[in-house]
């Protein structure tokens, strides 16, 4: 019987750890590994993939991050949850890593952005932002892809916030942005239309609050909507 840790060889040694995390993420995501199961040792994964303990740690570390598994003192690492098979089909084992560190990168990033455009944004601003999110809520209702105006929304928003530099920094991560909406979106069209209003709805907020000029409302609804996100593309149990 195939040992189902013994994959594909790893390649690139810059990226030993977001392959590790990639694989293994992979294996739970399949079932191979199921919920409530028990992890290899880190020196059984570091034997099996040929790569170092602090490797191995550095992977496990992301996936207790993620919710993926728990650590238990003295005992080992288990399976918390299972995240949806579609997160692997969507992305790739090997990408998955790297999608997740800009959602994490996101988080300390659009909070602050949304808190400034609830105090800077001009007319324009606030108008760029609603025809962002009426083409997103009308695509998703629709269960069309609408990557672009998600971005867009999330784009306008660093914009109305009168920072160069925030606006700079999300638009370095484009691509990566775009991938990880991406794979969002194509889950959340698999879903029910439960789903969708919630998304649709966790957007709208974050638009009244920046309408009403309540910053500290704007970054709270912001950085409640990136978790949000993070949850369902981990989840395969989340239904909203």
């Amino acid at each position: 019987m195939n040992d189902p840790l013994l994959a594909q060889p790893i390649r690139k040694r810059e990226t030993l750890a977001d392959q590790i995390y990639g694989r293994m993420l992979e294996l739970i995501a399949s079932g191979q590994l199921a919920e409530g199961d028990k992890l290899p040792s880190e020196h059984q994964i570091g034997e099996r993939f040929n790569v170092s303990r602090p490797v191995v740690r550095e992977a496990l570390a992301r996936l207790r991050d993620d919710g993926i598994i728990l650590a238990r003192h003295g005992v080992g690492s288990f399976v918390r949850r299972r995240p949806p098979q579609g997160l692997i089909d969507f992305a790739g084992a090997d990408d998955v890593a790297g999608l997740m560190r800009c959602m994490e990168a996101r988080l300390a990033i659009e909070p602050a952005a949304a808190r400034l455009a609830a105090l800077r944004a001009s007319p324009a601003d606030l108008n760029r932002i609603e025809v962002a999110l009426e083409l997103l809520e009308a695509g998703m209702r629709r269960r069309q892809p609408q990557r672009e105006a998600d971005l867009d929304f999330h784009m306008a928003v660093a914009e109305a916030s009168g920072n160069e530099v925030l606006v700079q920094m999300l638009g370095t991560t484009r691509s990566t942005m775009l991938a990880a909406i991406d794979v969002a979106q194509s889950l959340t069209r698999q879903g029910t239309d439960e789903r969708i209003e919630a998304v649709i709805t966790e957007h709208r907020q974050i638009a009244e609050a920046i309408r009403a000029r309540d910053g500290d409302g704007a970054a709270l609804l912001m950085g409640y909507h990136l978790v949000q996100a993070r949850q369902r593309v981990t989840d395969q149990r989340r239904r909203v």
